[in-house]
């Protein structure tokens, strides 16, 4: 099991970008949060136990709802994490 972080940059806040996110993650199964952050980015930080999930969380969070546009996605590894995650989530 692993916990990575996105930092999520473009047309993604106010576009329902979060909403797409919360519903594709529950439906893939995947445990975690999505929030939005003050400087215009969103957080996402994903729970997963397998690497095929973890490529298709890469591209939903590329893809996005339909009325965001994401430019660039940063990813790490949260090395030590000591949260754990029960459901998909919207944080505010």
């Amino acid at each position: 099991m692993a916990i990575y972080r996105f930092l999520v940059n473009g047309k993604v806040q106010g576009v329902f970008y979060r909403k797409h996110t919360a519903q594709v993650m529950n439906e893939l199964g995947v445990k975690g949060y999505v929030k939005n952050l003050p400087d215009g980015r969103v957080e996402v930080v994903v729970q997963v136990e397998d690497v095929e999930v973890e490529k298709r969380v890469l591209e939903e969070l590329e893809r996005g709802s339909a009325r965001s546009r994401v430019l660039t996605i940063e990813k790490e590894i949260i090395e030590n994490a000591t949260e754990s995650f029960s459901d998909f989530s919207i944080r505010y």
